[in-house]
């Protein structure tokens, strides 16, 4: 077993490692069941060299020992959504080639069907466990480690394989620019599919030595309730959660909020990222919590590159600087670097960047530029550092911290049989980042109500992905050459009355 990760946790022994409704769990328990879980994947061979196993555990000491044992057994994590439906699932096991499944029993209902039809192997969290840890797999840096499902300007979402090596790049940068230590103790409320909750805290909390307390969910109460009794040091989320934190907060009694925003002050670091901060909740969370957000810049394939100072002044809008490990410029659109001043498309080049898409390696190829990843973000250098403008692609929504393809959500949308055609565009909005907006060109005589769309697009969509506004137009707006203009549809949205759910 060569993975740094792993040898830490020896190291840290008896220290809490992980902490959820169920108690406490050390470092030697997660050393333990993640060897059992190993042991039983590997069945008596010496490697899983590269398999991939799709799991899909609910947050909590099971999903981190079941990602761990993928790991020592040689083999590729594949983590699934907890709120995906069955047709999304069921592609990114396909997709990946996965030739095993492991399921929490809460999910066995949804999964085996699936890992039946494709005679894959299938095995739940409850199922028995070698009472002895067998000889695990022999793994390097340079080995596949994680495959995670991010949404592209093609469509369908395509499988970013990250390396060990990769991971402790990331994981390392992020340590050293935020000064991670085996005292802190961070609760943990983001998407395990997703790289903000599997390295930026997870992976980040676990190389430290320190504890990372886990929610099953996000419940604005439940969070506050740990803020205030649990004695944190830091604490990472996405605007949205920002955002629901503060309306829950303005809810309460006055000798409450009081308590809250003690909690809150007891902390040395809050961070907030995956989106775009709005100015007025970074302001309102300062005044409540007295914590400047520290926002930072990252996706999928390359980790983080830039955040704002852990020490030092932090300027709204601005997501600061290189973090260590990490090579950025802007380019033009014939790929020369332009000046300071000058917006210019982000490249990332360090070792934190991804190895390739999955199968795709034409996909791969047309993401770099002279070794260069094109992240797709347009951002101009400032005197504090580096500022988003968007993306490039008008094809790609951020949505609370989600990244979603227009075209993937539209292909799903002209299967329902009372639309014959649709546009799919992000529209600006305070508490998401963006909101997934439809027009819909309506087959003729149908009418289409706002819930039971929804209800519909929540049998093939993550519900973050299902439209939350929804406009009948009769022709959509194009170009001369019959391309939908986005930008047109998009200020549609703006112009008329909108039908707009309540529940999303």
């Amino acid at each position: 077993m060569n993975l740094p990760l792993v040898h830490r946790a020896y190291e840290h022994g008896p220290r809490t490692a992980i902490v959820t409704a169920d108690g406490q769990f050390t470092y030697q328990d997660l050393l333990r069941l993640s060897g059992q879980v190993a042991t039983r994947l590997l069945g008596g061979a010496d490697d899983l060299w590269e398999q991939r196993v799709a799991f899909l555990v609910p947050a909590g000491f099971e999903y981190v020992a079941t990602q761990w044992g993928i790991w020592r057994a040689g083999g590729i994590a594949v983590p699934l959504c907890v709120s995906h439906p069955r047709p999304e699932l069921e592609y990114v096991i396909i997709d990946s080639g996965a030739s095993i499944v492991i399921t929490h029993p809460s999910f066995e209902a949804l999964l085996r069907p699936i890992a039946e039809a494709h005679q894959l192997r299938f095995i739940l969290t409850s199922d028995p466990l070698p009472s002895d840890i067998g000889q695990l797999a022999e793994v390097d840096a340079t080995r596949r480690a994680l495959i995670l499902y991010t949404s592209g300007t093609t469509g369908k979402p395509k499988g970013v394989v990250t390396t060990h090596g990769n991971i402790q790049a990331q994981v390392t940068s992020l340590i050293a620019a935020w000064e991670w230590t085996s005292g802190d103790r961070i609760l943990h409320v983001l998407p395990l599919h997703h790289i903000h909750g599997i390295v930026n805290v997870l992976t980040c909390a676990l190389w430290a030595g320190a504890e990372c307390h886990m929610l099953s969910k996000f419940e604005a109460e439940a969070v506050w309730k740990r803020i205030c009794e649990e004695n944190l040091t830091l604490f990472m989320a996405v605007p949205t959660i920002y955002t629901k934190l503060i309306a829950a907060w303005e809810k309460t009694a006055s000798d409450r909020q009081m308590a809250l925003s003690k909690g809150c002050a007891g902390m040395r670091l809050m961070v907030s990222g995956s989106a775009a901060l709005p100015v007025q909740v970074l302001e309102r969370w300062r005044n409540i919590s007295g914590h400047f957000l520290l926002e930072r810049y990252g996706m999928t394939e390359i980790g983080m590159a830039l955040s704002n100072p852990l020490h030092g002044q932090r300027r709204a809008g601005c997501v600061g600087v290189p973090l260590p490990q990490v090579e950025v410029r802007l380019v033009d659109e014939s790929g020369v670097p332009v000046p300071a001043g000058t917006p210019g498309e982000i490249q990332v080049k360090g070792p934190g960047v991804f190895l390739e898409y999955w199968h795709k390696p034409e996909a791969t190829a047309k993401a770099f530029q002279d070794g260069w990843f094109c992240t797709g973000d347009l951002a101009v250098v400032e005197q504090d550092g580096y500022r988003i403008l968007g993306r490039i692609s008008v094809d790609i929504i951020k949505t609370g911290g989600y990244k979603v393809s227009a075209l993937e959500i539209e292909e799903v949308l002209r299967a329902h049989p009372d639309i014959q055609e649709c546009a799919v565009v992000g529209v600006g909005d305070p508490e998401w980042g963006e909101r997934v907006c439809a027009a819909l060109v309506l087959k003729s005589g149908c009418s289409l109500a706002l819930e039971p769309f929804r209800s519909w697009a929540k049998e093939y969509l993550a519900v973050y992905k299902v439209p939350t506004r929804i406009l009948s137009v009769e022709e959509l707006p194009r170009n001369a050459m019959g391309k939908v203009t986005k930008p047109a549809v998009a200020q549609l949205f703006g112009a008329r009355q909108i039908t707009e759910s309540q529940s999303a």
